[in-house]
């Protein structure tokens, strides 16, 4: 793509402004920092990957994994405000996840041990992570103040807050999978997914890039199984005082 045909995909922004102009939305600096932020933090990490890519250093490789997963951890932990310690669990979560799935790439040879590989798989499996963890805190706030009589109640009849707290719990990892689980049903049919579609105007195989996608659909049913359950384990609790009673 040339700079000049870059440059015309602001029509796209102008359109989207004017629109939310046009019904009074309130958008519109939103839109334009989010265009000029998007923009710059894809341009300064295309650069990064250039470098790292060229170098194919460990130690780069694990410190921009790091950092993707402590952005990760920000921005679901901002659907958790007021649950103390709940940014911790959610980076032992998303890091749990990932170390897991790129073990089990890296090990059964799915996936080559180059940059080429590792960041890209781990920066979409991070990112999944971090879009369960917030859907499981804001489906957990919901039931939990929904369900406040029903929890205290067992509570009240000797129940531990494990207990009391499970339907909470598994109706909320049930939430925070069905996007994920959707998305897999529809794949090829509604949607092409971004990174099937990147490897075929690359010039890819057709079949080879449908291959590497099925690799992603199953790598982010697991890690959207693991990062929910994993932070329904080490979360729940938060929801509680220490004399047991709902906060």
């Amino acid at each position: 793509m040339s700079t000049l045909a870059l440059g015309f995909t602001l029509t796209f922004v102008m359109i989207t402004i004017a629109l939310s102009k046009w019904q009074k939305l309130g958008l519109e600096k939103d839109i334009a920092l989010g265009t000029i932020r998007g923009a710059l933090q894809l341009l300064f990490i295309g650069y990064v990957l250039h470098f790292v890519f060229k170098t194919n250093h460990i130690g780069l490789i694990l410190l921009i994994i790091a950092v993707m997963i402590v952005i990760a951890t920000r921005n679901a932990g901002k659907r958790g405000e007021g649950l103390k310690g709940i940014y911790w669990r959610i980076a032992i979560a998303i890091a749990v996840t990932e170390v897991l799935t790129l073990s089990l790439m890296l090990s059964l040879h799915i996936i080559e041990s180059t940059t080429q590989y590792i960041i890209p798989i781990s920066g979409m499996t991070i990112g999944s992570s971090m879009i369960v963890c917030g859907l499981f805190l804001n489906h957990m706030n919901r039931e939990v103040a929904s369900s406040r009589g029903e929890i205290e109640a067992l509570l009240a009849l000797g129940s531990t807050v494990r207990q009391a707290i499970q339907q909470a719990l598994q109706r909320s990892v049930k939430a925070s999978m069905i996007p994920t689980i959707d998305g897999m049903k529809t794949v090829g049919v509604v949607q092409l997914p971004g990174m099937m579609t990147g490897m075929i105007i690359a010039g890819a195989n057709p079949i080879e890039a449908v291959r590497y996608q099925i690799l992603i659909l199953c790598a982010f049913a697991a890690s959207a199984a693991i990062t929910s359950i994993l932070l329904s384990l080490l979360s729940y609790n938060l929801w509680f005082t220490r004399e047991m009673t709902l906060k």
